[in-house]
């Protein structure tokens, strides 16, 4: 398979670097810096690709991690695999897996844990080949979240007290930077908008927040809404930022704890938890958070 021989090409792309290819499609990296300064440059592209991707603009993340990626940078290798497979066009979903290959042969855990050994196809972006800025539709990289007037539907539908406690949430998100929808998707499969729910793990409240999340984020009584609710955002808010905005990731966080997610190298192998992420995903309709100035 040509992606065992992925490594020794990508270190002979380097020599095309240094010969100004990569570089001529991002004028704004300045001047081409020798080899003792690489490193620092890998690290300005990787953290310019992971600005962008807050800022959702899934290009100019791409073409900073590809241009890292051409230095056999296994992280930059990573997040562009992390970032294709996320595509719906099937070549860009190949490519990604041909990426997170590259990636885990150069030691990447978390590359590794996202393949779980199953076979990688031999699909190279052209960006890593070229050093061109690489071409695709935004369009069909994130699904639109589900329409605002969707959700008002839903909400006037729900009896008397829990359409309260949904008004709650529409009022309290924006304020920590939440699309309230997703924060409904989580309290919706959470609690169904119950206050007084607890569950068999003892997770409390609207938000079903456990006793040490609650301490974590200030709620001193998790029955009541407005604190339950304000802590719940708080922490929904702690994971996008934490995870790059993937709502999978976050509500599996959010489900099962940042830790599993961690040591999966993504969503948990939990029933619970794919579950519970699918019902997020399904109500919210959008692999990424949408920020509320988008609304």
């Amino acid at each position: 398979m040509r992606v065992r021989c992925v490594q020794g090409a990508a270190a002979g792309l380097v020599a095309a670097l240094f010969a100004g290819h990569a570089w001529a499609a991002d004028p704004g990296l300045g001047d081409l810096p020798d080899w003792t300064e690489e490193a620092p440059v890998i690290s300005r592209l990787i953290e310019d690709g992971h600005a962008a991707q807050i800022a959702r603009d899934p290009l100019r993340a791409a073409a900073r991690f590809c241009a890292a990626a051409r230095f056999g940078s296994a992280e930059a290798q990573y997040r562009l695999g992390r970032l294709f497979v996320e595509r719906k066009d099937l070549e860009g979903r190949l490519q990604g897996r041909t990426m997170l290959a590259m990636a885990a042969q150069f030691g990447h855990e978390k590359a590794r844990l996202l393949l779980r050994d199953e076979p990688s196809p031999d699909r190279l972006p052209d960006c890593l080949l070229t050093g061109q800025a690489p071409a695709f539709e935004v369009d069909p990289l994130v699904e639109p979240a589900v329409p605002a007037e969707v959700v008002e539907r839903y909400m006037l539908a729900l009896p008397r007290d829990k359409r309260l406690h949904a008004q709650l949430i529409q009022r309290l998100a924006p304020r920590f930077d939440v699309d309230y929808r997703l924060a409904l998707a989580i309290a919706r499969a959470e609690s169904n908008l119950d206050p007084g729910a607890v569950s068999p793990k003892n997770a409390q409240g609207l938000m079903q927040l456990i006793p040490d999340t609650a301490a974590r984020f200030g709620v001193r009584n998790p029955f009541d809404p407005e604190q339950n609710v304000r802590g719940g955002l708080a922490y929904l808010r702690w994971l996008l930022n934490r995870f790059n905005g993937s709502v999978a990731l976050a509500s599996a966080a959010y489900n099962a704890g940042e830790g599993a997610v961690d040591r999966h190298g993504g969503v948990p192998p939990f029933a619970e938890t794919r579950e519970y992420v699918q019902r997020i995903l399904h109500f919210y309709r959008s692999p990424v958070h949408a920020r509320p100035g988008a609304l």
